[in-house]
């Protein structure tokens, strides 16, 4: 695959000394009881499973642009309260470049199961890199079941923070 979106990259305890680029990214982790909204893409299966989020736009704050990537990868309006969960400096160094993605990360709570879709497609018709609408298929997975999957299931970095998010599961009321 020759789209720069979706080089693989690397998950760092700190900022490189050298890049090209520095992106901001806002991502939501959305929980229903025990299991999470992910998502694949059906026509680049190489790419691993990624949760909802995206590039913040300049002048936008990372809460909301959060929420926007969210309804335009989702097609859902996102009304819960964000809960911080972390954040993430990942580097893709390739033949485009090396780019730093500095990401946050939140977590949402959807507290009632029956008003959820369990599998959809949606497609997300402005892509941040630019090209053709990219297909996504969502659907839920169990905490448990995505930590046994394992990072290599994950597109880079999105798998790392799925043991906290457990954690903060178990504690809820």
């Amino acid at each position: 695959m020759n789209d720069p979106r979706f080089f693989e990259g690397t998950v760092c305890d700190r900022l490189p000394e050298r890049f090209d680029r520095l992106k901001h990214k806002a991502y939501i982790y959305l929980t229903c009881g025990r299991e999470l909204l992910v998502f694949r893409q059906p026509d680049q299966p190489e790419v691993g499973l990624q949760v909802p989020g995206g590039t913040v736009d300049p002048g936008e704050s990372h809460l909301i642009a959060a929420c926007r990537e969210f309804r335009e990868e989702t097609g859902l309006v996102m009304q819960q309260a964000l809960d911080m969960l972390g954040e993430q400096t990942i580097l893709f160094d390739n033949a485009q470049g090396r780019d730093i993605h500095a990401r946050r990360l939140y977590h949402a709570r959807l507290h009632e199961r029956a008003a959820r879709r369990e599998r959809w497609q949606h497609f997300e018709m402005t892509p941040s890199a630019g090209g053709d609408p990219i297909r996504f298929e969502l659907f839920w997975i169990d905490i448990s079941q995505a930590l046994a999957l394992g990072a290599a299931r994950f597109f880079t970095g999105f798998h790392a923070p799925l043991a906290e998010l457990g954690r903060r599961l178990e504690q809820q009321p």
